[in-house]
């Protein structure tokens, strides 16, 4: 989404929300998410995602639009952090497709990447997984009044 109409969109959140109303941005944000075998036995990093162009620029559209009603006096930030968000699959195979399907645009598994999963995950423990730990931004925003 652009961010014209991410500032309309949150234009249209502050006239709906009265004076003192919370806005909650929730969402992830682009960092090169780590791929990791998971076991009882451990955790092993295997490697990164890589990011892609269109979800570098929209993420520099939302903190650009946030920035920008700020700026217009709409929403003051009140609060800010950053955690992580695990998505867990049984194989390598599975979090492959996954990525490639869902997080076409944004993410991508290198291939060296991809290989390093499998061998990591094939030799650990039986209730090995793999997972990508996201990268979450939440900011409480209050409408200025």
């Amino acid at each position: 989404m652009e961010h014209a109409s991410m500032v309309h969109a949150l234009g249209e959140i502050h006239r709906t929300l009265k004076p003192g109303g919370i806005l909650i941005d929730l969402r992830p944000v682009e960092d090169n998410w780590a791929v990791e075998v998971h076991s009882a036995t451990g955790l092993q990093i295997v490697g990164y995602l890589t990011d892609m162009p269109i979800g570098k620029a929209d993420d520099e559209a939302a903190f650009a639009a946030m920035r920008d009603v700020e700026s217009r006096g709409w929403f003051l930030s009140e609060r800010s952090e950053e955690f992580a968000f695990f998505y867990y699959w049984d194989t390598p195979s599975e979090m492959k497709e996954w990525i490639d399907l869902e997080w076409e645009d944004f993410e991508k598994i290198e291939e060296d990447v991809y290989r390093k999963t499998q061998s990591l995950w094939s030799s650990a423990n039986a209730d090995a997984r793999v997972r990508v730990r996201v990268k979450m931004l939440i900011t409480r925003w209050k409408v200025a009044e």
